[in-house]
């Protein structure tokens, strides 16, 4: 069975595919490819046999081949069109991000429950939470980003998995009580920021110890 894991691997070998060739490169083999991303060529080349992604090993695997073989692999032939909930901050730099469609992905609409913030004219159109559950039935939205408060998170997921939501990213501070039905995938930025602060400072703590031992010894 598939896991999260491959899949982050899968992201990874595509990045480092679409580098490789804005380098010119026309070939990839699985050490210079594994070598660009910090994995084994072993566990590459049991990814690529996991997926069934074809090539020829030893002659090389050609770099548009496998961009083409990872694109279908991850459904990316077809846009996909999802939804914002929330547009605050966070949602309005997400909506004002341009990557987005580079990756065949297309906020369609933002709903908010504040109606200062509803704009039903915009390019792409803010509508009142109210309307969200029609709007996903309507246009068969399966996936959302959810970017409001953690006093309305669980409400809100609530809502949109019982109207067709299949997948959520989630930028709310809360955990989620989940559904069966659902996938969610959690972004906590302040966790994320807070975790580098504790590997910096062990870092800083290993190498204070080091030299700290170093000096001892070079004194005996």
């Amino acid at each position: 069975m598939i896991n999260r894991t491959q899949i982050m691997r899968l992201l990874k070998y595509k990045n480092a595919l679409r580098r490789m060739k804005s380098f010119g490169f026309i070939k990839a083999y699985s050490n210079n490819l594994g070598d660009a991303i910090g994995i084994t060529s072993v566990q590459i080349r049991k990814d690529f046999s996991l997926f069934n992604i074809t090539g020829n090993k030893k002659g090389g695997y050609n770099i548009d081949d496998l961009l083409e073989q990872i694109d279908e692999i991850l459904g990316k032939q077809i846009s996909h069109n999802i939804i914002l909930v929330g547009n605050g901050k966070i949602g309005k730099a997400l909506v004002n991000y341009r990557g987005f469609e580079n990756e065949g992905i297309r906020i369609v609409a933002a709903f908010d429950s504040n109606p200062e913030e509803v704009d039903r004219d915009a390019k792409i159109p803010v509508y009142p939470v109210e309307e969200i559950k029609d709007f996903i039935e309507k246009n068969n939205i399966e996936i959302a980003i959810l970017s409001v408060p953690d006093i309305e998170a669980q409400k809100m997921f609530d809502i949109i998995c019982n109207a067709g939501i299949k997948g959520v990213l989630n930028f709310a501070p809360i955990q989620l009580l989940e559904k069966p039905n659902c996938i969610i995938n959690d972004v906590n930025i302040a966790n994320e920021i807070e975790s580098l602060f504790y590997f910096i400072n062990d870092v800083k703590y290993t190498n204070k110890g080091k030299k700290s031992k170093e000096k001892k010894e070079d004194k005996n």
